[in-house]
């Protein structure tokens, strides 16, 4: 499990057998989400995460795009 960000204890990561489409994890306390990345964010599974966390959540991919793509192709390609 490789953590790529990390904010408002937020915790992005993906898991090391990741597969297409290119995805992101968020885990905070008890709650969990993924959500995918391309060919658009997509909130996938949420798991316990409120409405006002995830848009939260959301803000956070848009505003890190760049960043999580970038660290989902070093990690898999």
């Amino acid at each position: 499990m490789r953590t790529v960000l990390l904010i408002n204890g937020f915790r992005f990561f993906f898991y090391s057998n990741e597969h297409l489409p290119i995805h992101i994890h968020v885990k905070k306390a008890e709650a969990a989400a993924k959500l995918v990345l391309e060919p658009e964010i997509l909130l996938e599974k949420n798991y316990g995460f409120k409405p006002a966390e995830v848009s939260k959540i959301v803000e956070i991919v848009v505003e890190h795009y760049e960043y999580l793509i970038e660290k989902w192709h070093e990690t898999f390609d």
